[in-house]
């Protein structure tokens, strides 16, 4: 249903062009020796993941962004939802910002990937036709 958006790329991690396969080489993001690597090059539509060298070093400013968003909905459900002290609030913050520290390093990096590439949907109806 979302596929050909930037929102099915982003929270599958997948070609932001052709999104037919996967950017990483390891799917799970918990294999904490893999979370980052990333395939060279699209395997259906030959699309290049990084553009430069150091072209990732800009999801890091997203990756503030978006561990903000995960502690302030984690405060959300603790403090309010559930009427915890603050400091439990703060313990619940520090343990989901660890936990979901993979997920977000990768969704991060979908983000930025995914400002710079558009889909194309005719790469994918040019390989169907072949």
């Amino acid at each position: 249903m979302l596929k050909g958006t930037k929102v099915y790329s982003i929270f599958t991690g997948t070609c932001p062009k052709c999104q037919q396969e996967s950017m990483y080489e390891t799917k799970n993001p918990y294999i904490l020796s893999d979370v980052l690597k990333i395939n060279k090059k699209c395997s259906y539509c030959n699309t290049t993941y990084r553009m430069e060298p150091s072209f990732f070093y800009g999801s890091m400013y997203v990756s503030y962004g978006v561990g903000i968003a995960f502690a302030v909905a984690t405060f959300i459900i603790s403090y309010l939802f559930l009427r915890s002290s603050l400091f439990t609030a703060f313990i619940a913050i520090v343990i989901t910002t660890i936990v979901f520290g993979p997920i977000i390093m990768r969704l991060s990096r979908n983000i930025w990937i995914n400002l710079f590439m558009n889909y194309d949907k005719t790469l994918v109806n040019k390989n169907r036709s072949s």
